[in-house]
């Protein structure tokens, strides 16, 4: 399947097609990580910090999934 038929399937999620990975690493090079960590209060930004070991946590934590992901419809919206 390609990205133009999925992004059809579901035209009003602007997340779909988008993996996790990929909105942590522009949020990452747009604010840094003692801005991301300042914006969503989670250790996995504040303590030692890297991509690989915040996925981990944002994988199995919904709550702090979704707060990433509002800040990057927020960041790509401005």
């Amino acid at each position: 399947m390609d990205k133009k038929s999925s992004k059809q399937e579901q035209p009003n999620n602007p997340l779909h097609g988008v993996k996790l990975a990929e909105i942590l690493q522009y949020l990452v090079s747009e604010y840094g990580w003692e801005e991301l960590g300042s914006r969503i209060k989670i250790n996995c930004f504040n303590s030692n910090p890297t991509i690989k070991s915040s996925l981990k946590f944002l994988r199995r934590t919904p709550w702090a999934r979704t707060k990433v992901e509002n800040l990057y419809l927020n960041t790509i919206q401005k």
